[in-house]
Formats: structure tokens, sequence, C-alpha cells
């Protein structure tokens, strides 16, 4: 059995922090695979976390 020790992003210190530069990019990218328009709020770090995880499952990514 696997176990994931990832905290969940709403537990997250800087979960309230600005999302990054590196994942506004990513999101813009998995958008554009996943055939969605990309985010137009600015974003926590725990939201972009989870949107991406959306976004990828979206894109095909996470199969």
């Amino acid at each position: 059995m696997a176990y994931n020790s990832q905290k969940d992003p709403k537990d997250w210190v800087s979960g309230d922090d600005p999302m990054t530069g590196a994942q506004e990019s990513y999101l813009k990218t998995l958008a554009e695979q996943a055939h969605e328009n990309p985010p137009e709020d600015e974003l926590t770090k725990a939201e972009a976390s989870e949107l991406i995880d959306k976004m990828r499952q979206k894109a095909g990514l996470d199969e």
C-alpha cells in the first residue's frame, strides 16, 4: 500500500501566500492542454496547487 505523506495544500504554512511565478506559468500551459481558460484571479499557493491537480487530470496527465 502506498502512503502519501504530502500535506494537503490547505495545511501548508505558506498556502495563503500568492502563487509563485512557476505555478502561474504551469497553469497557463495546463490550461492550453486542457482546453480551458487560465485563471484570471490571483490565486494563493494552495489554490494554485489544487487547480494544477485538477487541470492535470483534465488534460489527461494523471492517468
